[in-house]
């Protein structure tokens, strides 16, 4: 066997483990043969505009969540747009109501006119929020502003990530799905440092600006994804396999009948043809290719995450969301000033700087966790952030009620208090920020992946919702309850991962089964096993197709 047919064969191999549910031998071996996340990038120019644009997405995310937090304290800002407690929280979590419905409604477009069209639109819809956002003239506008913003924002957090899945060569997706995480903290850590270096701009400047700056960014990606290609499995799924095959040979920088080229053409196609098996063995009666058969299957594929074997990965995947948001952690990131001011601290300009922190700890905490998950599992390491973030809120809590009423007097137990929110952040950036992502990513069969993650992400975007809307009011009215009521969701998650969260760290989908209960993993590689011996006999286009 010469070099380059060798090459093909590992790559193949590698495809195979991670395109396939039928892959559940050699995955250590496979595992080790894959280049590094970081030299694959590289190596490649177009993955790594890619990654690029997935991290301008991400930083949107992010930047959009974090930039409230001190604009909201500015005396412009406060002057033009006096709210009370319930206003202010409606105000800031209006965002994630829009998010929550763009996420939604985003997922049929993607399908309808494509993954990079629907990003174009994402991206006018982020556009027309931002501006209508920075130019804000009522409350009104204000609160109709972010919620189209949250709009844009909602469909780009699932658009973005799923485009550069699928142009991505397969032994580098994790590494981008790590980047898109760090590029969430860093779009908030930037937002936090923009926040306090226009925290003394006399006048409107000082909120219009920060709410303006991630108009540049939507613009960068708005226009630099029209210089990408189709997505390969978009294209496959329209039955223009000759094009998606050119797509593949451009990104890889391979001629269109190099092996390499065609073994991951090959496993696209079987991936597509996989979707359609199941949809004819599950709903026979909706296979005309009509819009109402389209509708209906989308329907009936929700209804069966209610099966044995799937609910309980659903509740499991909804739930990690759901103690995500009830840490408390997106209380500290939306509303931070307040937060450090609550706990001791004093003077608009420490409690923005202090926020600055929050955001450079956030981003760094997250890299341990990419770096090295694998090895402490997900479970050892979500019980661990519970205890130690537990323990902080506590730690919180006493001193505050202690003395919040004469911070002046004990300016040492404020910046105690400081420490533990840091501590929490820590934590927080360790475990409960990226491992309820990676966990739901992981846990659902095949042909259930896709809704089930809409439901789990759904449930993310409500509770931030919730959380956004809730918290100014408990700081006014409870103080240092605030801190308790999250000790206590924190206290019921460390039981909740311990009781009824296995770990899945190196675990095929067929052994998901075997946790989880249900035989449609199994029955699902089964069926991949025949499609792949039916794609193996066809042969790839022959003529040349320009990308």
């Amino acid at each position: 066997m010469n070099k380059e047919e060798q090459t093909g064969k590992e790559v193949h191999d590698i495809q195979i483990a991670e395109s396939s549910p039928a892959s559940s031998t050699g995955s250590e071996h496979l595992h080790k043969k894959r280049s590094n996340g970081v030299a694959g990038i590289m190596k490649n120019p177009y993955v790594v505009l890619t990654a690029i644009f997935a991290s301008i997405g991400g930083i949107l995310f992010g930047y959009d969540q974090g930039v409230i937090s001190g604009v909201q304290e500015m005396d412009d800002f406060l002057n033009r747009f006096p709210m009370n407690s319930t206003q202010t929280g409606f105000m800031v979590s209006i965002l994630e109501l829009g998010a929550w419905i763009g996420s939604l409604i985003i997922g049929y477009f993607a399908d309808r006119i494509s993954r990079k069209y629907s990003i174009v639109l994402a991206t006018i819809v982020f556009l027309l929020g931002s501006a209508l956002q920075g130019g804000a003239q009522n409350i009104d506008m204000l609160l109709a502003s972010r919620f189209v913003t949250g709009m844009g924002v909602g469909a780009l957090s699932l658009l973005v990530p799923l485009y550069q899945s699928e142009i991505a060569p397969p032994e580098i997706r994790g590494s981008l799905i790590s980047l898109q995480q760090l590029a969430i903290c860093f779009g908030i850590l930037i937002s936090f440092w923009i926040d306090y270096g226009c925290a003394n701009i006399e006048g409107q400047g000082s909120w219009r600006i920060p709410f303006c700056i991630q108009i540049a960014f939507a613009i960068i990606l708005g226009v630099g994804i029209l210089f990408f290609p189709f997505s390969p499995r978009w294209l496959m799924t329209k039955d223009r396999d000759a094009e998606a095959l050119a797509v593949l040979a451009k990104l890889r920088r391979l001629p269109q009948d190099h092996p390499i080229v065609v073994e991951e053409w090959k496993e696209i196609k079987a991936t597509v043809e996989f979707d359609r098996h199941v949809e004819r063995e599950q709903y026979p009666q909706y296979t005309d290719g009509s819009s109402k058969s389209k509708l209906m299957i989308s329907f009936l594929g929700y209804r069966d995450l209610f099966r044995k074997g799937t609910f309980n990965r659903v509740f499991i995947g909804a739930a990690l969301m759901f103690f995500q948001q009830f840490t408390g952690v997106n209380a500290i990131i939306y509303y931070a000033p307040k937060i450090f001011q609550s706990i001791g601290l004093t003077g608009k300009s420490v409690s923005l700087l202090a926020t600055g922190v929050v955001g450079i700890i956030n981003f760094v905490g997250t890299i341990p966790t990419v770096m090295f998950l694998d090895v402490f599992g997900r479970k050892t390491t979500l019980l661990c952030a519970s205890a130690a973030m537990g323990v902080s809120m506590i730690v919180v809590a006493i001193i505050t009620s202690q003395f919040q009423y004469d911070w002046p007097n004990h300016v040492g137990a404020g910046w105690v208090n400081v420490a533990f929110i840091y501590i929490f952040i820590l934590f927080f950036a360790i475990g409960w920020g990226p491992i309820p992502w990676v966990y739901t990513a992981e846990i659902f069969p095949l042909r259930s992946r896709a809704k089930a993650l809409s439901v789990s992400t759904s449930s993310n975007w409500m509770c931030n919702f919730i959380i956004g809307l809730i918290v100014p009011t408990m700081l006014q009215n409870i103080t240092y309850g605030t801190y308790i009521f999250f000790a206590c969701f924190l206290g019921i998650s460390f039981g909740f991962i311990w009781f009824f969260v296995p770990e899945t760290k190196g675990l095929t989908l067929e052994e998901m089964d075997d946790i989880f209960g249900g035989q449609s993993a199994i029955h699902d590689a089964e069926i991949m096993k025949q499609v792949q011996m039916k794609v193996a006999e066809v042969q790839a286009p022959t003529g040349k197709v320009e990308a």
